[in-house]
């Protein structure tokens, strides 16, 4: 719906609207590392913001996503999204629980592994407006997974 539907949603539309956008979630979540996203769900003018990054915009949003994509492929030999849980907590906000885990590729096989929670959240038509993305632990530790060699102990019982 555009912003200029005089139309209000019932509530019972709302709802059947929002289990599309879980829906949707649960669909892209899991591949979003080796195909792109449905962007049905959002605004043009979605706001994003991570531990990293902070942006406006439907085609920066598209961006990041291509850039994940991109990133995927030429650092990892293996990498995850694994979506635990996508749930509507509030009448506009829906939650996402999720854990990244991958191998990079260098000789000594890094891996890599946070935990992160999405909320999204909704227009009255029940698009995503906003999506704020919180991880477990700081990008500073994240990064120092990627250059951690395996431990001597480690070496040997391979």
């Amino acid at each position: 719906m555009t912003a200029q539907t005089a139309t209000q949603l019932t509530p019972e539309q709302y709802q059947a609207k929002i289990e599309t956008v879980i829906n949707t979630l649960k669909q892209d979540l899991p591949t979003l590392f080796e195909k792109d996203i449905s962007y049905e769900i959002y605004t043009s003018d979605i706001y994003f913001t991570d531990p990293v990054n902070t942006f406006k915009w439907k085609f920066n949003y598209r961006i990041i996503f291509w850039t994940l994509r991109f990133h995927a492929r030429l650092f990892f030999s293996e990498i995850y999204f694994d979506l635990h849980r996508v749930q509507q907590t509030a009448v506009d906000l829906i939650s996402a629980d999720w854990t990244v885990r991958g191998t990079l590729r260098l000789p000594w096989k890094p891996q890599i592994f946070f935990n992160g929670s999405s909320a999204y959240k909704l227009t009255e038509d029940a698009l995503i407006y906003r999506h704020e993305d919180t991880w477990d632990r700081s990008p500073q530790t994240i990064l120092k997974q990627f250059i951690q060699r395996p431990s001597e102990s480690d070496s040997k019982s391979s």
